[in-house]
């Protein structure tokens, strides 16, 4: 399954626009809204995951945060290594499938657009939260957006699973507590709507 996500994530980056998808997000606010909702400032360190060609990273690198930019497809990664250019040095830029990624350091934010909710397999889901677990610091920050209750069904092909704010909580269990949430309505550049769900929690019980 991990070497099928790569396959099918490689070639999306590698035949279509970065701009022409349906998550093309022109402005990350609604994470910098979330990180304002936690209380999370420079110079904490977060991983965001999936952040493959996301423009959230050169603004984060811009605010002072140290950030690693975590996705399964290299061909995403390198979109924004060449939008970065010479800024692109201070990333620590990781190709990996979620679900079979070890940390080799913790993170103060877990910052995750769009990826828990194409795992649809229960252990795939098991395996991402041992990575968060591990890769998450004592009382840090995690920031998830997913699709809604009401919103897409399918997303670039694939199945997803729907959350509320209550049930990515239930996912993530008692060492969780939710924070803040929000909805949003993201505007596809194709002038579509889909309904997100945006969650954040603090780890607690360490």
């Amino acid at each position: 399954m991990a070497s099928e996500r790569q396959a099918h994530w490689q070639e999306v980056y590698t035949t279509k626009p970065v701009d022409s998808v349906s998550w093309f997000q022109p402005s990350p606010e609604p994470t910098l809204r979330m990180l304002n909702a936690l209380g999370v400032k420079p110079p904490a360190s977060v991983v965001d995951v999936g952040g493959g060609a996301s423009s959230l990273v050169d603004v984060l690198v811009e605010r002072g945060f140290r950030v690693t930019v975590l996705d399964v497809a290299d061909a995403a990664l390198e979109v924004s290594r060449q939008r970065l250019g010479d800024a692109a040095s201070a990333v620590n830029w990781q190709t990996a499938d979620i679900t079979q990624w070890q940390p080799d350091q913790r993170y103060d934010v877990w910052h995750d657009r769009a990826v828990f909710h194409f795992l649809t397999d229960p252990k795939d889901r098991a395996r991402y939260l041992d990575a968060l677990k591990a890769g998450l610091q004592p009382s840090g920050a995690a920031i998830f957006a997913t699709f809604a209750e009401d919103g897409p069904e399918r997303c670039s092909g694939l199945p997803v699973q729907r959350y509320s704010a209550n049930e990515l909580a239930a996912e993530l269990g008692s060492g969780f507590t939710l924070v803040h949430h929000a909805r949003e309505t993201h505007h596809t550049p194709w002038g579509s709507d889909q309904s997100f769900t945006w969650a954040g929690f603090r780890r607690v019980g360490l």
